[in-house]
């Protein structure tokens, strides 16, 4: 792809998709007809472009949408309504996993292999499928499928994802419905039968189906979930909903922040970054103006609450996130939503949509004088977007690679402003301390880590799905909750970022200091539990693989050494002895170079569940 514009022309599907996003082209300069005037005047420049590049992103979705691959032309059409280099716009379309820029059949099935549905078979069925269908990447019955990391569907694993590209259609009740079909637990005969079928979007269960304790009256953060129509605002509020938000108007954003620091609130990501604290570095910048990102796209292997609660909670969120723009200055927000989770975008929408009509978004807030809206940013398909400077450079039309720091977000984030970041989870904290106080959120749990966790549970229990306890609980109480296998092998905390638990490891309390005290790490709340039938070998070569596969590239000590790290776990299996023992030496002295010298998390972490299975498990001795 050059830095020039091509000659290839759009079709009038892509033409219509771009057109319907950002509306006709104002001149021959943008893709319109020339006319004589176009000749003598360019209008717009440098910085008109640069005001639209936020639109790339948006833009690639809706071809995608539309057609099911972005070709030349419509990435060329896309550019001239943008002004971007097409090298430029190629290097963005082509780093989401969930693009393409080679022809493809309207409907892509998406097939989990990551950790949860491995455990529980998804090899099975890609081996079924492929005698079916053919191998991934291969066209059959209008259709093509692929292995995918995951889905976030872990309570329902093994898990698959269709979509289908074409024109939205309209449902009463709720803005649009996208072509997505979910099929989990999935066999394979399920999937072709899916495939076959027209996609009629089937229901699928209810949010609360993956909360075993739905309707529990000691829950805070999950309680409405299965009590209480996602759909209605009226039911929203009948439950208490804005009541937080009318006590942050009378506190004023200076209170709001000191009970947010005095509920020791801290992130619920994995960073453990207290809330206010951040809060408090955003607000008092002078530059402006002031942006609140909230990070919802949990990529995490085996993590999924965050689509829970916005799926089973939207109102929740949209009130949480009011209430922190409110609080740091800020008069437009962003929810930052993963590409698979296209339930979550459907709902999330229909409420920002009830919220504004309501006077609860907009520019006169619960007529309070305070202007916030919230606009809704789908990623595609990349782990590493995750990361809180790598969502800036996803909604800015960049690549979603991660930025160096400092300077740090609260200085300059999303387009260079002082800027928030906060998952679902920690943003939806904020409800209760404010509508109880902070002295009686922080009674709940421990000193140092107040309140309640959500945790994913998934793997070999009875009962997967998400769990909420007070921190402090130990991770058998848990695991009780969830139905243990008989013949427990370990148990992966935090993910494929994460690190194992022995058996007889189980009373460690679940908090960011327990947790951190025992050699592991909580992380985004992810629980893994895998009985002695898992290949512990075949699993860490899966983490391995997930980390080659998601590295943006960007520095060496990542891109290289997890190829490095793949290579040394392939060649494990078939050694042993001193020659395996010189791999796992050279395994050692590339995971503590990525943990020292890699950009972020990304490249930090990508070592630590394989020296742990290594240290704590025994694997390969």
């Amino acid at each position: 792809m050059d830095l020039r514009y091509t000659d290839a022309a759009p079709s009038d599907a892509e033409r219509e998709a771009v057109d319907a996003l950002l509306g006709p082209p104002p001149s021959g300069w943008e893709g319109a007809e020339r006319t004589d005037e176009d000749l003598r005047w360019a209008r717009g420049g440098a910085s008109a472009a640069k005001d639209r590049r936020d639109q790339l992103l948006p833009a690639l979705h809706a071809v995608n949408d539309r057609v099911g691959w972005i070709s030349e032309g419509a990435l060329d059409y896309v550019c001239r309504r943008l002004t971007v280099a097409p090298a430029e716009a190629y290097g963005v379309a082509t780093f989401y996993a969930m693009f393409s820029v080679r022809p493809r059949p309207a409907k892509v099935l998406h097939v989990c292999t990551d950790l949860a549905c491995a455990a529980r078979g998804s090899a099975a069925v890609c081996s079924d499928l492929t005698e079916r269908l053919g191998a991934p990447g291969t066209p059959a019955e209008g259709a093509v499928w692929q292995e995918s990391p995951c889905l976030g569907l872990c309570e329902r694993a093994p898990a698959a994802l269709l979509l289908q590209a074409g024109a939205e259609r309209e449902q009463p009740g709720a803005d649009t419905v996208r072509h997505a079909s979910v099929v989990a637990p999935a066999t394979a005969s399920a999937l072709v039968a899916a495939v076959r079928a027209p996609l009629d979007a089937p229901e699928e269960p209810p949010a609360a189906a993956a909360v075993p304790q739905a309707g529990d009256p000691a829950l805070v953060l999950l309680r409405r979930i299965g009590t209480v129509d996602p759909a209605s605002l009226d039911d929203y509020r009948s439950t208490g909903g804005y009541t937080a938000l009318r006590r942050a108007f009378a506190l004023g954003p200076a209170g709001v922040i000191r009970e947010v620091l005095d509920a020791g609130l801290v992130g619920r990501g994995g960073a453990a970054f207290p809330t206010g604290r951040k809060w408090q570095a955003t607000a008092q910048q002078a530059d402006g103006p002031h942006y609140l990102v909230c990070n919802a796209d949990e990529s995490e292997p085996g993590t999924f609450k965050d689509r829970v609660l916005m799926e089973g909670d939207p109102y929740a969120l949209i009130e949480a996130m009011t209430i922190a723009g409110y609080a740091i200055g800020a008069h437009q927000g962003y929810v930052y939503l993963r590409g698979e989770y296209p339930r979550a975008y459907e709902r999330l929408g229909h409420a920002l949509t009830s919220a504004r009509t309501r006077g609860l978004l907009g520019p006169d807030v619960l007529g309070q004088g305070y202007a916030f809206d919230i606009e809704i940013r789908r990623g595609a398909g990349a782990y590493i977007c995750g990361e809180e400077t790598a969502i800036f450079n996803s909604i800015e039309g960049q690549r979603g690679e991660p930025r160096s720091k400092p300077p740090f977000p609260v200085e300059k984030g999303l387009f260079g402003k002082p800027t928030a970041v906060n998952n679902v989870e920690t943003l939806v904290n904020v409800l209760p301390i404010l509508e109880h106080g902070a002295a009686a959120y922080a009674a709940t749990g421990t000193e140092t880590s107040t309140g309640t966790k959500l945790f994913c549970v998934s793997g070999q229990v009875s009962r997967p799905g998400i769990y909420e306890l007070p921190f402090g609980a130990s991770l058998r109480e848990l695991l009780d909750l969830a139905g243990p296998p008989g013949r427990l092998r370990a148990v992966l905390l935090g993910g494929a970022a994460g690190g194992f638990v022995r058996p007889d490891e189980l009373d460690v309390p679940l908090t960011f200091e327990g947790t951190r005290a025992a050699g592991t790490t909580l992380g985004s709340g992810v629980v893994l539990v895998l009985d002695d039938s898992v290949e512990l070998p075949r699993v860490l070569l899966r983490i391995a693989e997930f980390f080659r596969d998601e590295s943006c590239g960007q520095c060496v000590p990542c891109r290289v050494g997890t190829v490095r790290q793949e290579e040394a776990l392939h060649r494990i299996v078939h050694r042993t002895g001193a020659a395996a023992a010189q791999d796992i030496a050279l395994m050692r002295e590339v995971g503590q170079a990525m943990r020292d010298a890699s950009i972020c998390g990304l490249g930090q972490t990508a070592w630590n569940a394989v020296e742990s299975a290594i240290d704590r498990l025994g694997v390969y001795k």
